[in-house]
């Protein structure tokens, strides 16, 4: 099969809205810059209460990560991780343990270079400037060799990262081929906007995003469920992130569905 995936080095563009920075500025972090915050602004003006449905998307994350750390899972490759702060994958893992490595990627340039000094006092943490298009050169990089032991469960995580990602670029074909390289016992973590329930929000949402440096690609919920191949879904399987194991008594209902996903297991 040839690769027609679009791997080139991203250049950075300080004058267009990022989507990593934007996430930040959404969850209220400091690593963000005016012209993410005037998005941010102008999407919430457009979609009143959106901000509930990222901070949904990251209570998701933080009890993916939970129940894999439960489960034995102490090895983590965040792809697209943006920028790792407000309750990011190690934050998480280090409240439950000591015994813990991540791996963040990122190919966004600024991205990675304000999340080096955030972890450089963190000993079992690290981002690598790659592109998850390329998945040779994100585990074969100098600071998964270093952390990481792919011959062992690792949690993959694919969280709101693939719907950035063109038909054009293969999606399906590339979370195949990492599929193929996880070892077993390793877990998939897939979160991506979806239109299947809220159209009209997601078309709101998806012409904002038209004008930042990173275009949205949503996804009907069926699409997005087959990304997990023949993995084994964490009951409840696939489905809207409010509804993946929430917290007892802490359910907090957001204006739109519009975030789709789950964890599954090799």
């Amino acid at each position: 099969m040839v690769d027609t995936r679009n791997a080139a080095v991203r250049e950075m563009d300080i004058g267009r809205p990022a989507a990593a920075r934007m996430y930040d500025a959404f969850l209220g972090g400091c690593h963000n810059f005016g012209v993410e915050r005037a998005m941010v602004e102008r999407i919430g003006t457009a979609l009143p209460g959106i901000t509930g449905t990222y901070q949904e998307t990251r209570a998701f994350l933080r009890r993916a990560v939970e129940y894999l750390l439960a489960h034995g899972v102490r090895q983590f490759l965040d792809l697209g991780s943006g920028i790792p702060t407000i309750g990011h994958v190690h934050e998480v893992a280090r409240r439950r343990t000591r015994h813990f490595r991540v791996v963040y990627v990122d190919n966004e340039p600024l991205t990675v270079a304000h999340s080096k000094p955030l972890l450089a006092a963190e000993i079992n943490a690290a981002i690598t400037h790659a592109d998850m298009r390329d998945p040779r050169s994100v585990l074969e990089s100098d600071e998964v060799r270093a952390l990481l032991n792919v011959d062992e469960p690792v949690g993959l995580l694919m969280s709101s990262v693939l719907h950035f990602l063109p038909d054009s670029d293969d999606p399906d074909d590339l979370v195949a081929e990492y599929r193929a390289r996880l070892a077993p016992g390793s877990h998939l973590l897939v979160s991506h906007v979806t239109g299947s329930h809220d159209p009209a929000a997601t078309r709101t949402l998806t012409e904002h995003y038209a004008e930042t440096s990173d275009p949205l690609f949503p996804r009907d919920a069926d699409r997005i469920e087959s990304f997990f191949g023949d993995f084994t879904p964490v009951p409840p399987g696939a489905t809207y992130l409010s509804d993946w194991r929430p917290d007892p008594g802490t359910r907090t209902p957001t204006p739109y569905r519009l975030m789709f996903g789950g964890l599954a297991r090799k």
